[in-house]
């Protein structure tokens, strides 16, 4: 067992006692293939639960600061997240979310670019439409639907993949792919919000 794997079912084990998790639509996940998976963010344990509960393996982009971290800068390339220095163009975070993707894997990014503090989807960082049209990949959208309260519930929903082939042939720009990625999660939180 690799330490993704232990770190999976560890986080798992450590977060269902504390909240009732309801996951949805992970039968529409690809099962191969470059995936963008993209969510909301609305709290800090939004990484290790899409993580949980993604069927397929996540790579994330994670600061370059807590690479810095003792014990913490160990384990977090270990369980596939790799550094990005933020505020500035960072070449070498942009060319392994690349590979990654173009290789059919998974990078999971959270395209506000920070935590939403009263939960309403910010504007896109136009990162996400770059990595989308550039990475040969499609893109999963996922809402994560809180409160992260005790015992209570908190949704995790995977929708349609957004098939970016479309935009790639008529040369969309970056915005635009920006614009519907965040389209897709705003529509996953409108039809799964607790009324």
């Amino acid at each position: 067992m690799n330490l993704y794997t232990f770190g999976k079912a560890l986080v798992k084990t450590a977060l269902t006692p504390l909240y009732r998790f309801e996951v949805t639509g992970t039968e529409k996940f690809p099962d191969q293939g470059g995936i963008l998976l993209c969510a909301n963010h609305i709290h800090a344990l939004d990484p290790p639960v899409v993580g949980m509960t993604s069927p397929r393996t996540v790579h994330f982009m994670a600061k370059e600061e807590l690479f810095k971290v003792p014990i913490l800068g160990r384990i977090l390339p270990q369980v596939n997240a790799f550094p990005v220095k933020r505020g500035m163009s960072d070449r070498e975070a942009l060319r392994s979310a690349l590979k990654l993707l173009k290789n059919g894997e998974v990078v999971g990014l959270f395209p506000e670019g920070t935590r939403s503090t009263d939960g309403v989807l910010k504007k896109g960082l136009s990162g996400a439409g770059f990595f989308a049209l550039r990475g040969n990949a499609d893109v999963m959208p996922c809402a994560i639907i809180g409160p992260y309260k005790p015992f209570r519930k908190v949704k995790v929903v995977y929708g349609e993949p957004v098939l970016m082939e479309p935009y790639r042939e008529r040369k969309a720009s970056v915005e635009e792919v920006t614009a519907v990625i965040m389209a897709s999660i705003q529509k996953l939180l409108d039809e799964n919000s607790e009324k």
